[in-house]
Parts: structure tokens; C-alpha cells; sequence
């Protein structure tokens, strides 16, 4: 059974840092590209991060670029979003997913076969 497992949110104050985990199981992710979306109350799914099957390319939305960084440890079959600068306006469920279409990078959440079941993240103002 294919498992995508996060962790590491929580509540934190606006320009802390919160570093997210996403645990593969069930299959070997290395060959996949590996992204984090995030949703809040009453919005659609957002595209935060991606990066590719072997870490060399990454991209993110103008409204995390800078502050996000995503990362991946093939070997640990583990994704990582590590989150600077956190703004009120970032507080959703952050879900982790997997595209097994091949070797690309992807921003859509179309694009992706697997999910997380999401962690929480909240900033306080």
C-alpha cells in the first residue's frame, strides 16, 4: 500500500520557521518528482513547491519563492519543506504528493498520483 506520511506542522509566530517532512512508503519514490501543495478555509489547493527525481531543479510560486525551500534524500525516500519567514497568510494544511508520469518537475495538482493526508500549519500574528 502506497503511503505518503507528513509531518512537522504546528503553530508558530509570524516569521518563524517550520521544517515538514513527507515519509514515502509502499513503493521507491526516488525516480518520481515530489511536490507540496497547501489549501486553506475556503480555498482551492495551492501549488507550493516542487522538485524533481534527483533534487537539481526545483520551483515554487512567487508567493513562497525566497522563504520555502523544498528538498528531497532518496535514500530516506523522504521530502522535506523547509519554511522561513512565516507569514499569517501561510497557515493551511500542507499535503505532500508524488508524480509517477516520469522525470519532470510539476506544478499541477493534476500531475500528481499520490497524497499525504496533510499536516496543519498556523501562524499567529
Amino acid at each position: 500500500q502506497v503511503q505518503l506520511v507528513e509531518s512537522g506542522g504546528g503553530l508558530v509566530q509570524a516569521g518563524g520557521s517550520l521544517r515538514l517532512s513527507c515519509a514515502a512508503s509502499g513503493r521507491t519514490f526516488s525516480r518520481d518528482g515530489m511536490g507540496w501543495f497547501r489549501q486553506a478555509p475556503g480555498k482551492e489547493r495551492e501549488f507550493v513547491a516542487a522538485i524533481n527525481w534527483s533534487g537539481g531543479s526545483t520551483v515554487y510560486p512567487d508567493s513562497v519563492k525566497g522563504r520555502f525551500t523544498i528538498s528531497r534524500d532518496n535514500a530516506k525516500n523522504t521530502v522535506y519543506l523547509q519554511m522561513n519567514s512565516l507569514k499569517p497568510e501561510d497557515t493551511a494544511v500542507y499535503y505532500c504528493a508524488a508524480s509517477v508520469y516520469g522525470l519532470g518537475i510539476y506544478s499541477k495538482s493534476s500531475d500528481y498520483n499520490y497524497w499525504g493526508q496533510g499536516t496543519q500549519v498556523t501562524v499567529s500574528s
